[in-house]
């Protein structure tokens, strides 16, 4: 992806040039689905929750005031999408339970939460949005989209220190989760 090209396509389409806008849907398409990916290991639920993105993209475009980098922005949408997917995958799964065999093993990390056997990193960021929702942010930010811990604070609005403290501590809070869905 070339970010200068996705940098100007993203103003134009920002400001209403709708040929800008289905070439900028086609040039992040393949990196919106790999960031799914990172929420959602299950390609089908990546997939998904990549054309919700795409969507929001679309209809949500003009309120890119570019203040920040585009691929900022866009990593913003990209955790909001797959986190409600995330959400609508898990009440999907309680409402219709999928009985697992005996003796049959899952393994969570490629398995779907619509099959009712996903605990992940999904399952500890809704915990960690219950019981220290200031701790999210820096953790989806740095840790899942891979952001610079400037552009992060940035993003978020915080300084750079906090940032690196609430980062630490939520994922000082998330590691006994993980280890224990394993």
């Amino acid at each position: 992806m070339d970010a200068a090209l996705t940098e100007d396509l993203a103003r134009r389409a920002a400001a209403g040039d709708g040929t800008a806008l289905e070439e900028l849907l086609h040039e992040v398409r393949p990196e919106v689905v790999r960031r799914c990916g990172r929420f959602l290991p299950c390609r089908e639920d990546a997939e998904e929750a990549a054309q919700d993105v795409l969507l929001q993209l679309a209809r949500r475009i003009t309120t890119f005031e570019g203040r920040s980098r585009f691929s900022t922005w866009l990593h913003t949408v990209v955790a909001n999408c797959c986190r409600q997917k995330y959400r609508e995958l898990r009440r999907r799964a309680a409402e219709r339970p999928v009985a697992i065999e005996p003796g049959q093993r899952v393994d969570p990390r490629t398995t779907s939460v619509i099959a009712g056997s996903r605990v992940d990193l999904l399952e500890a960021l809704e915990r960690l949005e219950r019981e220290h929702p200031h701790l999210v942010a820096p953790l989806v930010y740095r840790d899942i989209c891979r952001l610079e811990y400037a552009e992060a604070a940035e993003r978020i609005g915080i300084p750079l220190g906090t940032l690196k403290s609430r980062l630490h501590e939520a994922r000082r809070q998330v590691r006994p989760w993980l280890s224990d869905a394993s």
